[in-house]
C-alpha cells in the first residue's frame, strides 16, 4: 500500500482513523465539516487552476504545485490540527525529494484565518518520515483497529458515529 497525505494527516490526529480510512472504511463523504474544507479549497484561490498544475506522484496527488518556483500549496479549514497539516506537506516535500525533484518547499495556507506557513524539509524530518511510515504501515496492517480516544476533536470527526455508535 502507498502511503499518502491524508495517512499522514491521520497518523497525526487519529491512529484510529488511520486504521480506519486504510481499511476501506471511508466516512468523509459523510461529513459536512470536510464538505466545507472541500469549498475553501476550491473558492479560495480560483486563479490557482490555470497558473499552478495538479500533480499526481507516488501515491500523492498535489492540487496546487508552482514548478517554476518548486512551491506546493497545500489549503487547510483551520489550523487546528497545524501538526497534522505540517507534516502532510512535508511529506509531499519528501515525496518529490524521493522522486529526484531537488529544492522543493511548500506554502501551508489557511484562508479564512488569512495565515500562511512556509515548510521546508530538513534531514532531521527525513528520518522522522522515515519512522513515521514505518509505524504507520504497521498501525494500518493491525488486526484490529486502535480504540477510540475520546478526546473533544472527536465530536468534528467524519468517524465519529461510527467510533460511538453504542454510547
Amino acid at each position: 500500500m502507498h502511503i499518502i497525505g491524508t495517512h499522514i494527516n491521520y497518523y497525526f490526529s487519529c491512529h484510529r482513523q488511520l486504521w480506519l480510512f486504510a481499511n476501506s472504511i471511508q466516512m468523509e463523504h459523510t461529513s459536512d465539516l470536510v464538505y466545507e474544507g472541500k469549498m475553501i479549497h476550491e473558492s479560495s484561490y480560483p486563479q490557482r487552476s490555470s497558473k499552478y498544475e495538479e500533480v499526481e506522484l507516488g501515491g500523492i496527488k498535489i492540487d496546487f504545485y508552482d514548478k517554476k518556483n518548486k512551491i506546493i500549496h497545500e489549503i487547510k479549514k483551520s489550523p487546528k490540527l497545524r501538526n497534522a497539516h505540517l507534516w502532510q506537506l512535508k511529506y509531499y516535500i519528501y515525496t518529490f525529494e524521493n522522486a529526484g525533484i531537488k529544492g522543493v518547499h511548500g506554502i501551508l495556507e489557511y484562508p479564512k484565518q488569512r495565515k500562511t506557513e512556509e515548510v521546508f524539509l530538513s534531514k532531521v524530518d527525513i528520518e522522522q518520515l522515515k519512522e513515521i511510515e514505518l509505524d504507520i504501515d504497521k498501525i494500518i496492517h493491525s488486526e484490529k483497529a486502535p480504540p477510540v480516544d475520546n478526546k473533544p476533536r472527536c465530536k468534528s470527526c467524519s468517524y465519529f458515529d461510527f467510533c460511538f455508535v453504542g454510547e
